[in-house]
C-alpha cells in the first residue's frame, strides 16, 4: 500500500509537466520556399505555438532574426526558443504566437539589399517571404499583429526592418544590434573593400539608408510613434556604442522606446535571458489598441 501511495504521490507530480509538454508548441528548423528573387529556395524555421493544430484562430507572428554566423536554427538550437516560448505562454506572460526565423546566411549573408542589386534580400523579405508566410499559416496579417526582432547582424536587420517600414510592425526589439556604420567615412572604409566599383554617390545613398542613426535623425514627426522600440545591449558587447548612440539619438528626437543595459556580453547566453522579456514586450503591443 505504501508503495503504491508513493507511485501515486510521483505520478501527481509528473502528470502538469507531462501534459504540458504534451500540449507545447512545435518547432521546424529546416523548411523552404522559393524564391524568385534570390533565385533559389530559402531556408527557414517555424515555431508554432501549442494549439496551433488543435484550433482553427489565427496568430500573431514575430519574425526573430539570427546573428552573423548562424542560420535559421539558430534560435531554435542555441536560444532555446521553444522552451523559453513554452514557458512565457503557460505563466501568461505573453500571447500564443508564431515565430518565424528565416536563413539570412545562404549565398551572401545579411538582411539588406546589395548595392550592386546582385543580392536583394530585403526585397524578398517583404515581397516574398511575408506574403508566403501568411499563406501558408494562420497568422493575423495586420500590423498591430506583427513585430519582429533579433541579435547582432538580426538586430541590425531589426532596426532597418521596422525603420524602413513603420507600417508593417507593432513593435521592435533590436538585440546587441548592428546599426550600420556611424560616420559617412567609416561606411566608405568598410564597403569599398565589400563592393569595389560602386560610386561615391551610390554609397552614401546606401549610408543614409543603412545605417540607423542616419534613419533616426531623419524620422518625420509623424512616424515617432508608429512602433514601439525595446532596445537590449549588453555593457561589456563591442556594440555597445552604437546602440548607446541610437538610444542617445531617439531621445534627441523625443522618439518613445526602452533602452536596456544589463550585464553581459555578446553571447547567447545574454540573448536567452532577453528573449523572455522580448516576448513580453512584443504580447504588450499585440494588445495594446
Amino acid at each position: 500500500m505504501r508503495k503504491l501511495f508513493f507511485l501515486f504521490l510521483i505520478s501527481m507530480f509528473l502528470l502538469p509537466a507531462m501534459l504540458f509538454s504534451q500540449s507545447g508548441g512545435k518547432v521546424f528548423d529546416n523548411l523552404s520556399m522559393p524564391s524568385k528573387i534570390l533565385k533559389m529556395d530559402r531556408k527557414y524555421a517555424i515555431y508554432l505555438p501549442p494549439d496551433y493544430e488543435t484550433s482553427q484562430r489565427s496568430y500573431p507572428v514575430l519574425y526573430l532574426l539570427h546573428g552573423s554566423g548562424d542560420d535559421q536554427s539558430g534560435w531554435i538550437q542555441f536560444g532555446e526558443v521553444k522552451n523559453i516560448t513554452d514557458k512565457a505562454i503557460q505563466e501568461g506572460k505573453c500571447t500564443a504566437m508564431i515565430i518565424v526565423m528565416p536563413d539570412g546566411n545562404t549565398g551572401q549573408r545579411g538582411y539588406f539589399n546589395s548595392p550592386k542589386g546582385d543580392w536583394n534580400y530585403e526585397d524578398f523579405f517583404f515581397q516574398e517571404m511575408m506574403p508566403y508566410m501568411e499563406k501558408t499559416y494562420r497568422t493575423r496579417p495586420d500590423k498591430r499583429y506583427r513585430a519582429i526582432s533579433g541579435l547582432s547582424m538580426g538586430g541590425g536587420g531589426t532596426f532597418m526592418y521596422a525603420l524602413h517600414h513603420p507600417e508593417l510592425f507593432s513593435s521592435a526589439c533590436p538585440l546587441s544590434a548592428s546599426v550600420g556604420p556611424i560616420s559617412m567615412e567609416e561606411a566608405s572604409t568598410r564597403w569599398e573593400k565589400q563592393y569595389p566599383g560602386i560610386p561615391k554617390e551610390d554609397l552614401n545613398t546606401y549610408f543614409t539608408k543603412h545605417s540607423a542613426l542616419e534613419l533616426v535623425k531623419a524620422m518625420p514627426d509623424d512616424q515617432k510613434k508608429a512602433v514601439r522600440w525595446y532596445i537590449d545591449c549588453g555593457d561589456d558587447d563591442f556594440l555597445y556604442e552604437g546602440n548607446c548612440l541610437v538610444h542617445i539619438a531617439m531621445r534627441k528626437k523625443e522618439i518613445p522606446h526602452e533602452f536596456r543595459t544589463r550585464d553581459g556580453g555578446h553571447t547567447w547566453t545574454y540573448w536567452r535571458e532577453a528573449l523572455p522579456t522580448v516576448l513580453e514586450f512584443v504580447s504588450q503591443s499585440f494588445h495594446q489598441f
